[in-house]
């Protein structure tokens, strides 16, 4: 299922989730791992400290295990809902901003 979430994110963790990121540790990770990568690439800073971005989940609780493994970590006050289509997302690169921190 196609999921829209947003989700407020831990400055002080930005470069760390970056580095885990793009270092393999992430999307290695089974069965989520690629799509955790490939949702924050996408991913859109919609106002101070909060981004969105769409996500596939098959899990019974949206993103449950995503959350479990990386997400809890690096972002708080996640929020899903079901979405029939991606629309175009406006605002920063979440990306471009992790980058920016990278430790």
């Amino acid at each position: 299922m196609l999921y829209k979430v947003q989700a407020r994110y831990k400055e002080d963790k930005a470069g760390e989730f970056f580095q885990k990121l793009t270092d393999g540790t992430i999307a290695i990770q089974e069965p989520d791992g690629a799509e955790i990568v490939a949702s924050m690439q996408q991913a859109r800073i919609i106002e101070d400290g909060m981004i969105r971005w769409y996500e596939t989940c098959y899990c019974d609780t949206p993103l449950k295990h995503e959350r479990e493994t990386v997400y809890n970590f690096y972002l708080t006050d996640i929020t899903t809902e079901l979405a029939d289509f991606k629309k175009e997302l406006e605002g920063e690169s979440f990306w471009g901003y992790l980058q920016s921190k990278e430790a």
